[in-house]
């Protein structure tokens, strides 16, 4: 059990490394210059933080597809 739990923790680390980095890219292209320029709305926010879930579900569906590929 203690093996399984401690798999699971460094796959989500690493999840949350891929998604804090690809993330801040993708809102940087994404929302930079609105950002800078303090043109920021309510609805730019909420697309800026969804940007940091679509890294993350890929990298969860590529590890998944992954591991079926190896049964």
């Amino acid at each position: 059990m203690r093996h399984w739990l401690t798999k699971i923790l460094c796959q989500l680390s690493q999840l949350i490394k891929v998604a804090a980095v690809v993330g801040s890219i993708l809102f940087m292209i994404n929302h930079g210059s609105a950002v800078v320029q303090g043109k920021m709305t309510r609805d730019r926010w909420i697309s800026g933080l969804l940007t940091y879930l679509v890294p993350y579900g890929v990298n969860i569906h590529g590890q998944y597809i992954s591991r079926s590929r190896q049964r």
